[in-house]
């Protein structure tokens, strides 16, 4: 069973619970971030696997994942990219951010997300049973996804838009909707 700290919009811990009970309540938690780039510039987009519980076949930072309680945000953008891609790289804190959903079963809940970027010019060796493949996609590239309605994790689109420039084409949908509640660059 997974615990995560329980946290105000100030990041700072008010309590701990079981995942379940997290979402369930619509209690505020951390998610860190790892996007990976290569000397081309290019972003690494794992593609979710088909039987992760959320947003199977979505593209999404190259890791991310819960911050268990007890775990900082480097530690657990750490593990996550060792458990989803197989590999430990040197990392840099890039944003910090307060992401909510507002429509959807989800609508509500909060998150406090960190993301942490990193460079690596090789391919990865995911981990296949929650990750489908990692691809190296230019910006440009990744424009013309979100564009052409592709499938795109709410939080990543909300890094996508918020940090690197790119419109959402469409409304959210009811999976996906999402608002920006505050973000500030570390």
């Amino acid at each position: 069973m997974e615990v995560l700290d329980i946290v105000n919009e100030k990041d700072e811990i008010i309590g701990k619970a079981p995942r379940d009970e997290i979402y369930k309540k619509k209690l505020t938690h951390r998610i860190a971030n790892v996007i990976i780039s290569d000397k081309k510039g290019r972003m690494a987009l794992q593609l979710r696997g088909r039987n992760v519980s959320y947003c199977p076949m979505h593209w999404d930072a190259t890791a991310s994942g819960h911050v268990r309680s007890g775990e900082s945000y480097e530690e657990a953008a750490l593990r996550e990219l060792e458990e989803e891609t197989g590999k430990k790289l040197k990392l840099k804190e890039a944003f910090k951010d307060i992401f909510e959903y507002t429509t959807g079963n989800q609508k509500g809940l909060k998150k406090i997300e960190v993301t942490f970027i990193g460079e690596f010019d090789k391919d990865f060796r995911p981990d296949l049973k929650s990750v489908e493949k990692i691809t190296y996609f230019s910006l440009g590239e990744i424009k013309k996804m979100v564009k052409n309605g592709e499938k795109i994790h709410p939080e990543f689109m909300f890094l996508l838009q918020r940090h690197y420039g790119i419109k959402v084409y469409s409304e959210p949908t009811k999976e996906s909707g999402h608002v920006f509640v505050g973000s500030h660059i570390v």
